[in-house]
């Protein structure tokens, strides 16, 4: 039996696969595809697509919040040079979970959630510590977790191949994507800045 409503914010159908393995028995899951972080507009489009077709496959509820990356990008901007796991992401974790917080009290869920600490790439102890707080302010119980633990991302992978998910090779963010290729202008410049 199904004792809660969890609402689990997603970033992308390869993180959820495996989160959502482990936790469907327990939770009566809905996933918030919330990320005004992910740019270009055609990335955002297709892990939607694949958010998409993943939730018409295992019959959850797909929220869609709004997509606003010029907003994100005023809030983040002066910390576009600090690189990934540094506070930039820690002000993209705030927005996303907010939004996720707020949707949660509006569509009365007792429980918040997040797919993003199954990437090794994301610092779980900053997400949850972010979670925490944000659940005692809104009132809302909050799942802290670090999904990657327990072979969480290795069985994503899994999962991604077996439902031929397309897996982006970067966070989301133009910065991270930049960052990645490193002969790129921005890459010299970002080392520079460090």
């Amino acid at each position: 039996m199904k004792s809660k409503k969890l609402l689990l914010h997603t970033c992308c159908a390869p993180c959820l696969s495996s989160v959502f393995e482990s936790l469907e028995k327990n939770y009566e899951i809905s996933s918030l595809y919330f990320n005004p972080n992910i740019a270009p507009s055609e990335e955002y489009g297709r892990r939607l697509s694949e958010l998409e077709r993943f939730s018409g496959e295992r019959d959850f509820l797909l929220i869609k919040g709004t997509y606003d990356l010029k907003s994100w990008t005023c809030e983040v901007k002066p910390l576009r040079f600090l690189g990934e796991r540094s506070e930039r992401c820690w002000r993209c974790y705030r927005i996303r979970l907010t939004n996720a917080f707020e949707t949660a009290r509006e569509r009365n869920y007792g429980m918040v959630g997040t797919t993003l600490s199954v990437s090794p790439h994301k610092n779980a102890e900053m997400i949850n510590a972010i979670g925490q707080e944000l659940g005692r302010k809104y009132r809302i119980e909050f799942m802290a977790a670090d999904f990657k633990k327990n072979d969480g991302y290795r069985r994503s992978v899994e999962l991604s191949a077996r439902y031929g998910f397309y897996r982006q090779n970067y966070c989301g963010c133009i910065y991270s994507k930049m960052e990645r290729d490193k002969n790129s202008p921005w890459n010299k410049k970002f080392i520079k800045k460090i």
